[in-house]
């Protein structure tokens, strides 16, 4: 019992951390597109509406069950994206507190690597994912 809750827990504060993430962007995609735009990446507007609907996806993945460990992988590479592009060596000079986000976002892929492997659990789970073998879907 102890297990089921600690893992229903984690699913609930990856989802929650992914659909407040997404809300903000949807809130005001300017500001989003701005913060995008100052690291320099290209099309900011356009990389702020799929970062919305990519983290609104990974939501739906983390509080399903759905597509759990891919969802957990892929959020394993867009945290590390985020991590040194948002807060990578570069901008530690200017704001020594982007030191701490930088450590800040290791602990999270820790935990979303432990979420991959492990996966969603026995308990409240839509249980699909991809079969790589025969290339569809098929409930866990």
């Amino acid at each position: 019992m102890t297990k089921t809750i600690a893992i229903l827990v984690a699913r609930l504060l990856f989802g929650g951390t992914f659909l407040l993430a997404a809300a903000m962007k949807f809130a005001d995609m300017g500001a989003t597109a701005g913060y995008i735009a100052s690291i320099s990446f290209p099309l900011p507007l356009f990389f702020a509406w799929v970062a919305a609907f990519f983290e609104l996806g990974l939501a739906l993945a983390f509080f399903t069950g759905a597509f759990y460990s891919e969802a957990a992988t892929l959020a394993v590479i867009y945290v590390l994206f985020l991590t040194f592009a948002f807060h990578g060596p570069s901008r530690w000079e200017g704001n020594p507190m982007e030191f701490g986000f930088f450590v800040n976002h290791f602990t999270f892929i820790a935990g979303l690597l432990v979420a991959a492997v492990h996966g969603p659990g026995t308990r409240f789970v839509l249980g699909w994912r991809f079969d790589g073998r025969r290339l569809h879907l098929r409930h866990s």
